[in-house]
C-alpha cells in the first residue's frame, strides 16, 4: 500500500504523460518552452486570477514574494507555528523575522486571535516593523482567508497565501490560489498537483509584481537576457515538468479532486467517533493533501502508528516539531504561546491519501486504526 501512489498515478496517465515529455524531447526546448507559457495561462484561470509565475519550487515561489515585497531586516512576518519548516526558513533567508501564531485545533489552520494577539505584542515591542502575514492551508484545507483579510486591512499588512497543500481547495467559489494579496504553490511530487521533480507557482492579479518575478527567475532580466536590471534568481520550471503537469493537471481536474474527496467522506463514514477526524467546515471544500487524525495522546498516537506499519500501512506524522522549537530559529523568540501546535506535534498521524485508493483499501485502513485504538484501551 502506498501513501501517495504516484506509481498507479503514472499507470493511469502514462500514455499522456510519455508522449508529452517525447514531444518535448523531439523539439529539444528544455528551458521555457511552449509548455511553460500554456501551463501558467491554465492554471491562472482556473485559479481565477490575471498571473500564474511559474518557477523551480514552492520555496522559490514564497522567497520570490518576499523579494517582490522587499522585505527585509527590521521587518516581521507572521507565520503559522504548525506548518512546514519553508514557510518560517524563506522569512529569515530574507534578513526578516518570522514570529509565530497558534493554529486552531480543528482545522489545524491560523487561529486569527493568536495571530493579532503576534501582531500587538510587535507593535507594542515597537523593535520590528510588521510587515505581512504568511497564511497555510494545510492538508489541503484552505485557512480562513474571510477573517484573516480583516486583520490585514486592519493592521495594514501585506498578506501572502502559502497554498503549497492547498491547490483545489475553495471558499465558496473562490479557489486556492485567489487569497491574500498574493499567493503561492508547490507541485513537488507528493502534492494534490505535482509534477515529477520540484515545480512551483505565485499567483497574484498585480501587473507590476508579474512583471517583477518574471525578471526575479531570470536572474533579473530586463529587456532581454543580458539586459539585468537588478539581483535575482535561476529559478524557472522546466518544460519537462510543464509538459507532465499539463497532463496531471487534467486529471486533476476531470476526476481526482472529486475522488480525494470520496476517499475522505469514505474515512469520515469509517472513523466517525473512533477518533478524531478532520473538520471541514460549511462553505469550504479541501483538495486532500493529507487526511490527519488527532490521537489523545503521543503515546496512543505512537502506538497506533507502529500498529499500522506492523500491518504494511504507510502513515507520517506532520508535523513533529513546532517551529518555535526549531534549532534553526533558536535565536529567535518572537512567538505567543501556541499550545494548539504543541498538542498536534504530539497528537496527529496522517494516513494515505491520494485519488486511487479503493473503497476496500480504505476500509481495511479504518479497521486496523480501530483495532490499534481498541487495543490500547
Amino acid at each position: 500500500m502506498q501513501f501517495r501512489d504516484l506509481k498507479t498515478q503514472y499507470q493511469q496517465l502514462k500514455p499522456e504523460i510519455d508522449a508529452a515529455i517525447a514531444e518535448v524531447l523531439e523539439n529539444a526546448n528544455f528551458i521555457s518552452g511552449r509548455q511553460v507559457g500554456e501551463l501558467e495561462e491554465e492554471l491562472a484561470q482556473y485559479v481565477g486570477v490575471k498571473h500564474c509565475i511559474t518557477c523551480g519550487n514552492g520555496t522559490d515561489a514564497l522567497s520570490m514574494m518576499m523579494m517582490a515585497w522587499n522585505i527585509g531586516k527590521g521587518d516581521a512576518v507572521f507565520v503559522p507555528d504548525f506548518t512546514f519548516f519553508a514557510s518560517g526558513e524563506i522569512v529569515s533567508f530574507e534578513g526578516a523575522t518570522p514570529v509565530f501564531y497558534d493554529v486552531c485545533m480543528d482545522t489545524f489552520n491560523a487561529d486569527v486571535t493568536s495571530l493579532e494577539n503576534s501582531i500587538i505584542n510587535v507593535l507594542n515591542e515597537g523593535k520590528l516593523t510588521p510587515r505581512a502575514i504568511i497564511a497555510v492551508d494545510l492538508f489541503g484545507l484552505p485557512a480562513n482567508y474571510i477573517k484573516l483579510e480583516e486583520i490585514a486591512k486592519k493592521y495594514k499588512l501585506l498578506l501572502l497565501e502559502d497554498g503549497a497543500q492547498g491547490f483545489g481547495g475553495k471558499i465558496g467559489e473562490r479557489r486556492v490560489g485567489s487569497f491574500g494579496d498574493a499567493a503561492t504553490t508547490s507541485f513537488f511530487p507528493a502534492k494534490p498537483l505535482g509534477c515529477y521533480g520540484d515545480g512551483g507557482a505565485i499567483f497574484t492579479n498585480d501587473d507590476n509584481i508579474a512583471e517583477l518575478l518574471k525578471s526575479i527567475r531570470v536572474h533579473g532580466k530586463g529587456s532581454f537576457k543580458y539586459d539585468n536590471v537588478r539581483i535575482g534568481w535561476n529559478s524557472r520550471l522546466d518544460t519537462l515538468q510543464a509538459a507532465i503537469l499539463k497532463v496531471k493537471f487534467k486529471a486533476f481536474r476531470e476526476y481526482e479532486l472529486e475522488e480525494v474527496n470520496r476517499v475522505a467522506d469514505t474515512y469520515r463514514k469509517e472513523l466517525m467517533g473512533v477518533v478524531k477526524i478532520p473538520v471541514v467546515r460549511e462553505g469550504f471544500y479541501s483538495s486532500w493533501a493529507q487526511y490527519t487524525l488527532q490521537l489523545s495522546s503521543k503515546d496512543e498516537r505512537d502506538q497506533v502508528q507502529e500498529a499500522l506499519k506492523e500491518k504494511g500501512i504507510p502513515t507520517i506524522v506532520y508535523y513533529p516539531k513546532p517551529m518555535h522549537q526549531q534549532v534553526a530559529f533558536s535565536g529567535n523568540k518572537m512567538y505567543v504561546e501556541c499550545p494548539n501546535t504543541e498538542k498536534l506535534c504530539d497528537t496527529v498521524l496522517s494516513l494515505p491519501m491520494h485519488p486511487y485508493l479503493s473503497n476496500s483499501d480504505i476500509q481495511e485502513i479504518a479497521m486496523a486504526v480501530k483495532l490499534a485504538i481498541n487495543k490500547k484501551s
